[in-house]
């Protein structure tokens, strides 16, 4: 079903649910940071549940927003780059919301996992972490391939990410 990186019981079960949506699974033809969306997603969506699962925060709705974050198809193609990045959250909200009933903090999630380039801070400790993952797998995802370098900062970014939020 998805990578051996990522094979843990208790995560592919919160996330079977929406695995099993053909209209999520057209994530998969969707290009994203140098890969597809779906592969995206189930990397922000598996660290997030690490992260917040060992903070003992509330790692179940934390998984499945993040890995609803950036559900949404070809609602962007007439924004401009920027437009799109503002706008997204918003459609991957509206999708999320027809398929699946959400929570205030999942949608929290969702909405706000492009702070600050929308303007609206998040509200939970969880939509922070979205956020912060979210950046930080972008920036490998896109640049792995290009300088081992980048693979390094982010794997030290992600670590220090780790290591600051335990204090």
């Amino acid at each position: 079903m998805i990578n051996r990186l990522h094979y843990n019981e208790e995560f592919q079960n919160i996330i079977l649910p929406i695995l099993n949506n053909n209209e999520f699974m057209k994530t998969k033809k969707q290009a994203h940071h140098g890969i597809n969306r779906f592969e995206h997603l189930i990397r922000v969506s598996y660290y997030s549940y690490w992260i917040t699962k060992l903070l003992r925060l509330n790692y179940k709705e934390t998984t499945r927003a993040a890995l609803l974050h950036d559900f949404f198809l070809n609602e962007t193609k007439n924004d401009s780059s920027f437009k799109a990045l503002q706008n997204h959250p918003n459609y991957a909200l509206e999708n999320a919301k027809k398929y699946y009933d959400l929570t205030d903090r999942e949608e929290d999630i969702i909405k706000t996992h492009m702070f600050p380039v929308t303007l609206t801070p998040p509200r939970y400790l969880e939509s922070w972490i979205v956020d912060i993952v979210d950046d930080i797998a972008g920036i490998y995802e896109k640049y792995k391939s290009s300088c081992k370098q980048v693979k390094a900062a982010a794997t030290f970014l992600m670590i220090f990410f780790i290591n600051f939020i335990q204090k």
